[in-house]
């Protein structure tokens, strides 16, 4: 993803009111547009082709956002996407998340595959140990119903971090 600032769009975006006049985007009206736009590139089906382009869809669905989200994308066994489901929400720096849930909701799916994936608004991209065992907990369970997790990501402002690339997993 780009370095540039959000501010830097401020004044180049524009958005009409509901009075039909144009006024600056704020920076939560371009993130908005953004995760609309990410939805609309990878609609159900399609296929996720390389590890970059699930870093870049889920930076732009859980970037920026002022809690914690944890998400899963559940996947075919040709790893298209069915779903993409936000199934937690928490608090700046927590999110309770309960595996007999995300299970549930894969076996409704009839998923293949998860990539789970969450928000740090702390601004640390770093796995913590709860976020390794979470992790741990997820695969056994997922994997007793044949779905395979593969892999973590944790994103964290611009930056992501995989637990595939870092041999978490």
């Amino acid at each position: 993803m780009s370095q540039l600032s959000l501010s830097s769009f401020d004044s180049v975006l524009m958005v009409r009111s509901a009075r039909g006049r144009y006024q600056p985007a704020s920076a939560n009206q371009i993130l908005e547009a953004a995760r609309l736009v990410i939805d609309q590139k990878m609609p159900r089906g399609e296929s996720f082709t390389s590890p970059m382009a699930v870093k870049e869809y889920l930076g732009t669905k859980l970037a920026c956002l002022e809690h914690e989200v944890f998400a899963v994308l559940f996947l075919d066994t040709q790893h298209r996407l069915i779903e993409y489901s936000e199934l937690f929400r928490g608090t700046i720096d927590s999110a309770s998340v309960y595996p007999r849930e995300v299970l549930k909701e894969a076996l409704r799916l009839n998923a293949a595959a998860a990539i789970i994936s969450h928000n740090h608004p702390s601004g640390n991209p770093e796995p913590s140990a709860a976020d390794k065992s979470l992790t741990k907990r997820l695969r056994e369970a997922l994997a007793m119903v044949d779905v395979r997790v593969l892999d973590h990501i944790i994103v964290c402002g611009t930056s992501t971090t995989s637990f595939a690339e870092h041999g978490l997993l």
